[in-house]
């Protein structure tokens, strides 16, 4: 039987002359859905009602300005020539890394100036911080976008598949390795993990440093069939960045283990 070829429209609603892409929409129900998974657990470890709401009024748009640096950067030969281009965002354009990056400082600096533990937040925070991941590739879904390099229809099916998501995967007559499904699933296994490493009681820090261990493997295997990496030279930007992000982690979380005193865990107020 022919396979029924599906065009998933990018743009979710227009307004006259303004497009709501679906992707945005995604975006943006991603940060809905962080935030209120975020918001319970802060609560329930003692954060006041507005702690995340405040954080979030700066992380949010620092972490978008951050992510689009990011990429800008790495493809600068061709913002260079177009500098227009720039501030054009929804021409498509942001990296994760750039917008992990950029959350990461600012909460730091905003745990500094409230007299927080940021190891409590971004423990906290973790699980929230991988649902938005997980919600987000799908934006890639929609605008064709992450996707791998060239496979046949015969092996799409065989990872049982739908065919909508198949048919996605079908740019210009060419089946692609559906990436952004691979990182996603990737990230429920890895939500799944830190909501369990809550019960476990781990050390204040250690479902944080477990994440960035997590997201970090499993994104540099991903990175390695995508067609559309950030690249200095041939070496693709978010492999570098998933090793120094894996090396980092794991150095932190035994440096933490022997030296930090008193211990602290993650139920502890």
């Amino acid at each position: 039987m022919d396979s029924i070829l599906l065009q998933i429209n990018p743009v979710a609603l227009e307004l006259g002359p303004i497009s709501i892409r679906w992707y945005g929409v995604i975006i943006a129900m991603g940060i809905i859905i962080a935030f209120l998974i975020g918001q319970r657990e802060m609560v329930k470890r003692g954060f006041h009602n507005d702690f995340l709401t405040d954080l979030l009024i700066w992380a949010v748009p620092i972490s978008i300005i951050c992510a689009r640096i990011y990429y800008v950067i790495f493809k600068w030969d061709f913002y260079s020539a177009n500098p227009g281009e720039i501030i054009q965002i929804w021409h498509g354009g942001i990296a994760i890394h750039g917008a992990l990056i950029g959350a990461f400082i600012t909460t730091y600096i905003f745990a500094k100036k409230r007299g927080a533990s940021f190891w409590k937040i971004a423990d906290v925070l973790a699980p929230s911080l991988i649902v938005g991941q997980i919600i987000g590739r799908w934006g890639n879904f929609m605008n064709q976008e992450a996707f791998g390099g060239a496979v046949t229809r015969d092996f799409l099916e065989g990872l049982y598949l739908p065919n909508w998501i198949i048919e996605q995967m079908n740019v210009n007559g060419i089946y692609h390795h559906p990436t952004f499904l691979y990182e996603s699933l990737w990230n429920v296994v890895g939500l799944v993990l830190l909501l369990a490493l809550r019960k476990v009681n781990l050390r204040r820090g250690e479902i944080f440093l477990t994440y960035i261990i997590w997201y970090s493997f499993g994104r540099f295997f991903v990175e390695g069939l995508r067609t559309d990496s950030l690249l200095i030279g041939d070496l693709r930007m978010a492999q570098i960045v998933s090793l120094i992000g894996l090396v980092i982690g794991v150095v932190l979380f035994i440096y933490r283990r022997m030296t930090v005193k008193p211990v602290v865990k993650y139920l502890d107020k």
